[in-house]
């Protein structure tokens, strides 16, 4: 199992997420982004817990453990409470789009920290995705809800917690497991999300919660927290961390299908042609010469 399997584990982990967005779409007007958060991965430590525990996976060595505690923090509180603001002020495509640069944001971080290096074919694949997403970004913006803009933003800048994390995480998760790695470090997150919440009353708001909006936040949780993320870190395993980002740009297409069913927004031309740069990019970059993979 090599770059290819980490690359389809990826686009299978990108695709839960993007029905996460729709969803956290759905639920953003019901609780805060805090309560969302904890909602999201206090189920999905909830879900990953008695597995590792099952499995007797192996988990990160104690010297690792400050640091995947700073990762776990860095994604799962900080990251996500960014992509609930961001996801109240524009649409769950937009929002993914915006998220979709993910792919240069940890290609510069990689070739920053000396982890991975630069070739062509990435370097190309990465901007012709992320052309695609300014394409859909710019032209679609007539159409985007009263300040769209704050949220893409907020979603951009939040972005480069993850991309730190693509790079940090993957040294821990080889010193240890991907489901350990990921449950150690989700489990700090989600008790960051619930000090938090516990002081600022969110879980209230709870209560208000019908049937359908409990559904919603468990598939949140189980779908998007758990399975999601399993998936992501046993791609860090297998393929580059630009490689992994790479397949985000498939999240839109997921949060837009997702979310026309529903809260009935439209997907736009705009979107579509952004999309196809998107996936032209995607295949640019996770492909190779054979001689070039026949040499290494």
């Amino acid at each position: 199992m090599g770059e290819r399997f980490g690359v389809g584990v990826a686009l299978a982990s990108s695709a839960l997420g993007g029905t996460a967005a729709a969803v956290t779409r759905y639920l953003v007007g019901s609780a805060d982004p805090v309560t969302l958060a904890v909602l999201r991965f206090g189920i999905g430590f909830l879900c990953v817990l008695p597995v590792a525990l099952l499995l007797r996976v192996r988990w990160p060595p104690r010297a690792d453990w400050p640091k995947v505690a700073a990762l776990g923090v860095a994604l799962f509180a900080v990251f996500f409470v960014l992509y609930n603001i961001a996801v109240g002020y524009t649409t769950a495509a937009r929002a993914s789009l915006a998220l979709a640069t993910l792919p240069l944001q940890t290609m510069v971080v990689g070739a920053d920290l000396g982890v991975e290096p630069l070739g062509w074919r990435k370097a190309a694949g990465v901007a012709l995705a992320v052309a695609g997403v300014a394409l859909a970004l710019a032209s679609g913006l007539a159409d985007a809800p009263p300040g769209a803009w704050r949220g893409e933003l907020t979603m951009a800048g939040a972005v480069l917690c993850m991309a730190f994390y693509n790079v940090w995480s993957r040294p821990c998760i080889r010193r240890s497991s991907a489901l350990g790695f990921l449950t150690v470090g989700m489990g700090f997150g989600a008790a960051a999300l619930v000090a938090a919440v516990s002081l600022s009353g969110g879980l209230a708001a709870l209560h208000g919660f019908g049937a359908r909006k409990w559904v919603a936040g468990l598939y949140l949780g189980a779908g998007g927290g758990a399975l999601a993320f399993v998936l992501w870190v046993v791609a860090l395993n297998h393929a580059s961390p630009t490689r992994v980002a790479n397949t985000m740009t498939v999240n839109p297409v997921a949060a837009a299908s997702l979310a026309a069913l529903l809260v009935g927004e439209p997907i736009t031309l705009n979107l579509v042609l952004g999309l196809v740069a998107v996936f032209a990019g995607i295949w640019l970059a996770t492909s190779e010469p054979r001689t070039v993979a026949a040499t290494r």
